[in-house]
């Protein structure tokens, strides 16, 4: 490369951080792994039924991606990259390669191009088939969904109380509340309506403690959880994410129970420190680990209490099926656990003491965000 071009290449890359955008290098390196994910989606979503089509970022504030016939193209809003998680990257991918699957597998081409046939292939992967805005993560609770929601967030702030017995049968009334609800909706036999969050963030691996917090969630909030690769695109790394599927009311309560126990687990790691068991943080992610295992004990022990009334969740059929659709080839993986030490034994008491309540402040200083927050997006 000359000077010439070099300066040109340095001027672009500062426009671009004014703006907030990638990078060229990055961009370049998000583009190659785009196209590695369209092949891998073609495999799993479409059973390699299409031809790869040129992809392209490209400068568009109307919309985020658009396939292009003519040129057999599909183009993704730069803005896509830069504002969003490379979840809704690939979900808007997906939208697009589900208007290809129309026009060169089906052949439709004089049909409405969010008619009947391409609500078909979205319904038949579950993949978002609305025609604008970002892929809905799970949609905003309304009607019953929001007033069980108001009526959780409730008994949560009544588990701030300084009374221990207080606090645990606020929090113990909240989870039995809302397994009667999910009780109650399986019962009816309505259609339920289902979505996914990525919660969490993105990492180069996953440690025991997330692990099973993933498990936590799975197993006492009627969600599916999987761990998706993803790109950070700004890092221009590779990394994974965990992916919550349900309904919205059951992801609310999930990400809000994900954020108070990462945020909780941590605020414990550091007063244990802070009083001298342990030095430096060669024992953080085996405290942690501890944690995790202590209060899944609890909820546990819950449980039990719950059955013993006759209160059995015995799973989510249609939502088990959800998961299968977006993932329909799955690898499962064993691991390991952390050595079983002082540290872990003393994070699994204190795991045990945990009483989920109602967060104030969303932030580091909490690790929770509001439930039920006032201005939803």
């Amino acid at each position: 490369m000359d000077a010439r071009a070099a300066a040109r290449t340095r001027g672009d890359d500062a426009r671009r951080e004014s703006l907030g955008l990638l990078s060229a290098e990055l961009e370049a390196a998000a583009l190659r792994v785009l196209r590695r994910t369209w092949a891998d989606l073609d495999w799993s979503l479409f059973r390699s039924r299409m031809r790869p089509p040129a992809l392209e970022l490209v400068e568009d504030r109307s919309r985020l991606g658009a396939w292009r016939r003519d040129s057999r193209t599909i183009a993704l809003a730069r803005r896509l990259l830069a504002d969003h998680g490379w979840g809704t990257v690939v979900e808007v991918l997906k939208h697009e390669m589900a208007h290809q699957f129309v026009d060169e597998v089906l052949g439709l081409r004089d049909v409405p191009a969010h008619g009947s046939a391409f609500r078909q292939v979205c319904e038949e992967r579950a993949i978002d088939a609305r025609a604008a805005g970002k892929p809905a993560e799970g949609r905003p609770p309304a009607g019953a969904q929001e007033r069980v929601l108001e009526r959780v967030a409730r008994l949560l702030a009544l588990a701030g109380s300084p009374n221990e017995h207080e606090a645990r049968a606020a929090a113990a009334a909240a989870q039995r509340l809302m397994l009667k609800y999910n009780l109650e909706a399986a019962a009816a036999g309505a259609e339920r309506r289902y979505g996914f969050r990525h919660v969490g963030r993105a990492t180069g691996r996953t440690d025991e403690a997330r692990r099973l917090l993933a498990n936590i969630l799975a197993e006492h909030c009627f969600v599916e959880a999987i761990w998706v690769p993803v790109w950070r695109a700004r890092e221009g790394k590779r990394g994974v994410v965990l992916e919550l599927c349900g309904t919205a009311e059951n992801l609310e309560l999930a990400e809000y129970l994900h954020a108070f126990l990462e945020g909780t687990a941590e605020r414990l790691w550091l007063e244990y420190r802070r009083a001298g068991r342990v030095r430096g943080n060669a024992e953080r992610r085996t405290y942690l680990s501890g944690v995790m295992t202590g209060f899944a004990e609890t909820l546990r022990a819950q449980g039990a209490t719950n059955r013993a009334e006759g209160l059995v969740w015995v799973g989510d059929r249609d939502l088990q099926q959800f998961l299968r659709r977006r993932y329909p080839r799955v690898r499962w993986t064993r691991y390991g656990g952390s050595r079983r030490t002082a540290a872990w034994l003393d994070g699994c008491a204190a795991g045990r003491k945990i009483v989920v309540h109602r967060g104030i402040h969303d932030g580091p200083s909490t690790g929770a965000r509001p439930l039920l927050p006032a201005h939803r997006g």
